[in-house]
């Protein structure tokens, strides 16, 4: 767990870097889709699925 949860927050640290300098190319991709891997397999994934569930239960309750 602990060389996932440090392969997690490298990829995040190059994800944000790579957002910030707006720089979209093949690279990016495979960080992201690295980093969205490796925290999948952390304890994280749980409650950033249960956020992700609750901010769509409470799009689709808002009458605009």
């Amino acid at each position: 767990m602990a060389v996932t949860v440090s392969v997690v927050s490298l990829f995040g640290l190059v994800l944000f870097f790579l957002l910030r300098s707006k720089s979209l190319s093949y690279g990016a991709a495979f960080i992201a889709i690295g980093f969205g891997f490796f925290l999948a397999s952390t304890g994280a994934a749980g409650p950033i699925n249960h956020l992700t569930a609750d901010v769509i239960d409470s799009i689709r309750s808002t009458n605009f």
